[in-house]
């Protein structure tokens, strides 16, 4: 049965900061790092139908969404990393099952690697940590990534636009499946970015390429502490095709892997089997505190 999911606010290291809660505060916890170009709302109703069981936890990064945009802030994965951990302590949040999506995957993963006692399961969904299956959408970042920083951060700016925010949020999914993705995504979150985030979006993206370094250290982290894991992946992903899915099994080859009808944003057109697949994993590793 469907649970309410709450809108609730809180202070995290001097910093005002918007998070979505669902389920009971005593069951065990999920926590969900957001991708880009979205923020919280992508696990919207991911939340309500998982929420009987488990305490699902969605926090709004700095720079994002509803969340303030301190100009202190430290806007790279290290920075999110901290403040992702940051969050958890401040909800008095343990252990917790970790879901692995876009950016989220890499913020997520330093968080795992400061202290891997705490990450008790992940969920893996269209997350990039293997270089030699990163799709063809990627050959453009790579042409910018080879410009001098203030180039290159000129080029991206210039790219950020609500047709931008469109063509990530539909990426390279079927015309038919297209039709199932609400323009919402792209308009409300278009409307939150102002000049300063936009500028933030650049730098990011512009510093993924010093993240690739990270990839083999992600690797390592999985091969070594070997969690429990789920894999939900779309195929239909010009950034992350299936090969990045199955890249995963070189160092989980014990991981469930499950190829859906759906792009970089399944939970908006996959939700049913999504949550039908995590509530089965998670009841048989992450059923208690």
């Amino acid at each position: 049965m469907p649970v309410p999911v709450f809108h609730c606010r809180t202070n995290v290291g001097g910093v005002d900061v918007f998070y979505r809660e669902a389920g009971p505060a005593n069951a065990p916890v999920v926590l969900l790092p957001h991708g880009y170009p979205c923020s919280s709302y992508e696990f919207r109703d991911y939340m309500r139908h998982l929420g009987e069981d488990w305490r699902l936890l969605a926090p709004d990064f700095p720079g994002s969404g509803h969340s303030a945009t301190p100009e202190a802030f430290a806007y790279d994965f290290d920075g999110f990393a901290s403040f992702l951990e940051a969050f958890a302590d401040t909800l008095g949040v343990g252990r917790f099952a970790l879901y692995l999506h876009d950016f989220g995957s890499q913020i997520g993963l330093r968080l795992a690697i400061r202290d891997p006692r705490r990450v008790a399961a992940i969920i893996i969904q269209n997350g990039d940590i293997y270089e030699d299956v990163l799709g063809a959408k990627y050959a453009g970042l790579r042409d910018i990534w080879k410009m001098e920083r203030p180039e290159g951060l000129r080029k991206l700016r210039e790219s950020i636009s609500k047709d931008h925010f469109r063509d990530e949020f539909l990426n390279d999914v079927h015309p038919e499946l297209a039709q199932r993705i609400p323009p919402d995504l792209w308009e409300l979150h278009w409307a939150l970015m102002t000049e300063r985030r936009q500028e933030i979006a650049a730098a990011i993206i512009y510093d993924l390429k010093d993240n690739l370094a990270w990839f083999p250290r992600y690797q390592a982290f999985l091969r070594e502490h070997s969690p429990p894991a789920l894999i939900l992946w779309g195929p239909q992903d010009g950034y992350m095709p299936e090969e990045s899915a199955r890249a995963y099994l070189r160092d989980l080859p014990d991981a469930e892997l499950h190829l859906l009808d759906a792009g970089h944003w399944l939970l908006e057109t996959s939700l049913e089997e999504a949550v039908d697949l995590t509530r089965d994993f998670l009841k048989r590793v992450h059923d208690r505190v």
